[in-house]
C-alpha cells in the first residue's frame, strides 16, 4: 500500500522547517469543488510572517516538483495555523496550558461532547478544562484519547 500523501510531504517538508526553526502543525490535502489543495500549516514560538511563508512555499515546491509524489494537479498553501491553532500532538497541550480551547470528544463526558475552557492541566493521559456551565465553575478530567479534535479558543 502507497504512503498517503500527508505522510510523504511531511518527509520532506520536516528538513526544511528544521533548517527554518519552524514547527510543522498540519498538513491537508483536501478536494474542495473541482481542486485538489495541499496546505501545510507552519508555526513559530514567536508566530510566522509571510516571508517565512514564502520560504517554506518555495523550498518544498521544488521538492514536491523533484520527487512528484502526487498525481493530481493541486495548490500548494503554506500558511499560520492561526489565532485558533489546532492542538493535534501532546506538546501542543502542554504549550496550551492556561490558555482557551475548544474541544469535541468522540463520546460524552459528564453529558458532554462539547467542551470550552481554560485548559488548566495536562498529564500526558489526561486534559483538564476549567469550564462555566450555566453561573458555576466546574473542572472536567477528559482522556486523551476520547478527543476528537482540539483547537485553541478566541474569546471575547
Amino acid at each position: 500500500m502507497s504512503k498517503k500523501v500527508t505522510d510523504t510531504v511531511q518527509e520532506m517538508a520536516q528538513p526544511i522547517l528544521d533548517d527554518l526553526q519552524l514547527e510543522l502543525v498540519d498538513i491537508e490535502f483536501v478536494k474542495e469543488g473541482q481542486n485538489w489543495f495541499l496546505r501545510v500549516f507552519i508555526d513559530s514560538e514567536n508566530g510566522v510572517d509571510i516571508e517565512e511563508c514564502a520560504k517554506v512555499s518555495e523550498a518544498l515546491s521544488e521538492k514536491l516538483d523533484e520527487a512528484d509524489p502526487i498525481t493530481q494537479n493541486y495548490f500548494l498553501e503554506v500558511s499560520s495555523p492561526g489565532a485558533e491553532r489546532p492542538l493535534k500532538k501532546k506538546a501542543d497541550f502542554e504549550k496550551s496550558l492556561g490558555k482557551n480551547v475548544y474541544m469535541k470528544t468522540y463520546e460524552p463526558i459528564d453529558g458532554l461532547k462539547v467542551f470550552e475552557g481554560k485548559l488548566a492541566e495536562f498529564d500526558g493521559q489526561t486534559v483538564t478544562i476549567e469550564m462555566t456551565v450555566k453561573t458555576r465553575k466546574k473542572r472536567v478530567n477528559i482522556p486523551y484519547e476520547k478527543i476528537a479534535n482540539a483547537r485553541l479558543a478566541v474569546t471575547f
